[in-house]
Formats: structure tokens, C-alpha cells, sequence
């Protein structure tokens, strides 16, 4: 199979598109791939040191603000086109698959125009803006979350889950004790995403702080960037402290409760692994895409919802120790995100992919 896979700009687009390239090549490791990204965002970085072939095109989203600076977004746009038509034509693919960003408008626009067929996915519950123009132009739809079906044409939609849940699956479990932590007491971990995080690790630090009675443990994850700063805190042994963690889902596995944003990858390893959850949705999002996100599975009664303008360090603290001392509630809550789950969510994308470019046998 020769594949052209298009996604840009955040790790939420970016590690979906990389888990469908996995599954082709795991079922057709003679498949070749071309990963289309733009010039100067992570995938630039993050797809090459895969190994996978990269080309970049230059091309930006809308700027609602400053709307002169959209003039060279459209120059850039007419000339990604050119290019697009370019590296298709000299790639020759049988399918084109899109996984979000704006990055993905011109590669898709150009294959829709040259009769290639295409394949679109989305992660969020919001439809992303550039996933609802394309809507009508590709031949396959695919969604993470059931309340994304709405959001385009019912006749070329389908559920399909998320693939970065089925690789989360396959990740060995960590080892508790080589983290410090004690292999028989339960462990809450804790891990919130760069974007707009850093109020509220200090609302988590202070909450921290207060948990040195407690029977459990606390792992936070702060990232990178606020590490340096919260090392320097005093905590409780009860606590221990990271600033990264890869493979995430390895400790995951070892976890009673998680406290985390509500990005779409995160649940879907979340959804996946049957982790009960609190949820803190990043406002700071298009289209506040996380709360909604993280509404899924309130609905469902497998997280449950904390706004960042009403976090507290009484309120998280209150309901971390609520849910971890029910047992009852616990066992709910993953028993009802297995309802929510999609097995082996890649290979049904890749089944649905195959089958469409059937159509032109």
C-alpha cells in the first residue's frame, strides 16, 4: 500500500496519525509512507526521527485577530496546493488519510481534486474547523468520540475510536518500586498537559502538600517546564515528584485514579486502560474542545469534571479522596469506560481504509 498521512500541529493530531501508520505497516510492512506536515511545528521534528519519509509545506490557520496576516495565508495556501499536487502526483498513492490541523487542507483538497480517495479522522468531540471543510470533500469520515458524529454528513461517518488507544494496550506495565513508589498501596497519578498548566500545578503543589496522612500515594508529572521550580517544593513521602514520563501509559496501568486535562489522545488511553478519572479541561482550546471532550465521559459516569475557574486545592484534594477510598465507585467508573471503548480501534480504521480503496478495484 503507498499512503499519504497529513497532520500538524499538536501531539493530539500527530500520535492518532503515527498509530494508523503502525497498523499499515504491521499488516503490510511492504506499505511506503509520506507524511506531509507544516515547515515549523512538532511533527516536523517528531516524524523524521521516526524514520517515516517527510516533506513540509509552508501554510498557516486563520487569523481571526489580525486579519491582514490572513492575506499571507491565503499566498501560502495556493503555493502548499502546488506543492501537494507535486509530491502526489510523483508518490502515486493508493489513499490519502487526514488526522487534523490545518496543515492537512491543502493535501487533502489536492488528492479529493486528482480522484485519489481519502480518509479523514478526528479526535475531539468539536469538530476541528479544518476537519468541517473537508467534510465534504473526502470519502470516509472516522471519529474518536460518539458525540462527533453530528458534526458531519451521517452517510460517510463512522465510529471508529481513537488509534492511539489500541497501541496503549500493547505497552508492558511499569514497575512501581524503579519510581519510588510502594508496589501494594493505590497511586494516584497526576499529569496535566504544557498548555496553560502552570496554574494549575501550583494549585496541585499546594494540594500536595496537605496529603502527608493519607494511605496512598501521589505520582505528579509536571512536565518539563515547571519541574525545576516544583522540585524545590517540600512534599510529603507520600509524594513523589517527575518531570516526564515515556511511556505515560506504562505507568497508567499501574494507576487507581488519574488527574488529568482532557485532550482527546489522553482519553483515549484513559478510555482504553478503564482509569477513572478527574478531569481539569484546558479552556484555553479551540472551541473549549475539552470540556465537551471531557463531557463524554462524565455522561457515561467514568470521570468526573472539574472546571480550572473552580479548582481549588480543598475541592481536588476532597474529591481525590472521595473516589479513592470508595471502592464501589472506583470499580463503576472503569466498568462504565469500557463501555466507551473501541477494540483495536487502528486495525478497524485500517479494515475501513482497505475497503474503501476497494472501491476502485
Amino acid at each position: 500500500m503507498r499512503v499519504i498521512v497529513s497532520a500538524g500541529g499538536t501531539g493530539g493530531h500527530i500520535y492518532p496519525a503515527l498509530a494508523i501508520i503502525d497498523k499499515i505497516k504491521e499488516l503490510e510492512p511492504d506499505s511506503t509512507f509520506l507524511y506531509i506536515g507544516t515547515h515549523n511545528r512538532m511533527e516536523n521534528e517528531i516524524v523524521p526521527a521516526k524514520g517515516i519519509p517527510f516533506e513540509s509545506i509552508e501554510v498557516y490557520g486563520f487569523n481571526r485577530k489580525h486579519l491582514l496576516k490572513n492575506i499571507k495565508m491565503i499566498t501560502c495556501l495556493f503555493k502548499a496546493k502546488k506543492r501537494c499536487r507535486k509530491l502526489i502526483q510523483e508518490f502515486k498513492p493508493d489513499i490519502v488519510i487526514g488526522v487534523g490541523g490545518y496543515v492537512t487542507v491543502p493535501v487533502l483538497l489536492v488528492a479529493h481534486r486528482l480522484k485519489i480517495k481519502t480518509f479523514l479522522h478526528e479526535q475531539n468531540s468539536v469538530a476541528g474547523k479544518a476537519n468541517l471543510m473537508l467534510a465534504k470533500y473526502v470519502d470516509l469520515i472516522g471519529v474518536s468520540m460518539k458525540s462527533a458524529m453530528n458534526e458531519f454528513p451521517h452517510d460517510k461517518t463512522i465510529f471508529t475510536g481513537n488509534p492511539c488507544s489500541e497501541g496503549a494496550i500493547k505497552v508492558k506495565p511499569a514497575d512501581k518500586k524503579s519510581l519510588g513508589l510502594t508496589s501494594y498501596k493505590k497511586l494516584v497519578l497526576i499529569v496535566m498537559g504544557s498548555l496553560g498548566a502552570s496554574e494549575v500545578n501550583k494549585v496541585v503543589v499546594g494540594m500536595l502538600k496537605k496529603v502527608k496522612d493519607l494511605d496512598y500515594e501521589f505520582l505528579f508529572v509536571t512536565g518539563k517546564g515547571d519541574y525545576d521550580s516544583i522540585i524545590k517544593e517540600s512534599f510529603p513521602s507520600n509524594v513523589k515528584v517527575v518531570a516526564y514520563l515515556d511511556p505515560l501509559t506504562a505507568i497508567m496501568k499501574k494507576t487507581d485514579l488519574i488527574v488529568t486535562r482532557a485532550g482527546a489522545s489522553t482519553l483515549s488511553e484513559i478510555i482504553a486502560l478503564n482509569i477513572p478519572a478527574i478531569l481539569i479541561p484546558s479552556p484555553y482550546v479551540p472551541n473549549n474542545h475539552q470540556l465537551k471532550n471531557a463531557l463524554d465521559l462524565v455522561h457515561a459516569n467514568g470521570a468526573i469534571l472539574i472546571e480550572e475557574k473552580d479548582l481549588t486545592s480543598d475541592i481536588l484534594l476532597d474529591n481525590i479522596d472521595e473516589s479513592i477510598n470508595d471502592k464501589t465507585k472506583l470499580h463503576d467508573m472503569s466498568n462504565n469506560l469500557r463501555q466507551l471503548y473501541v477494540k483495536d480501534s487502528a486495525t478497524v480504521i485500517y479494515n475501513h481504509i482497505k475497503k474503501l480503496m476497494g472501491d476502485n478495484e
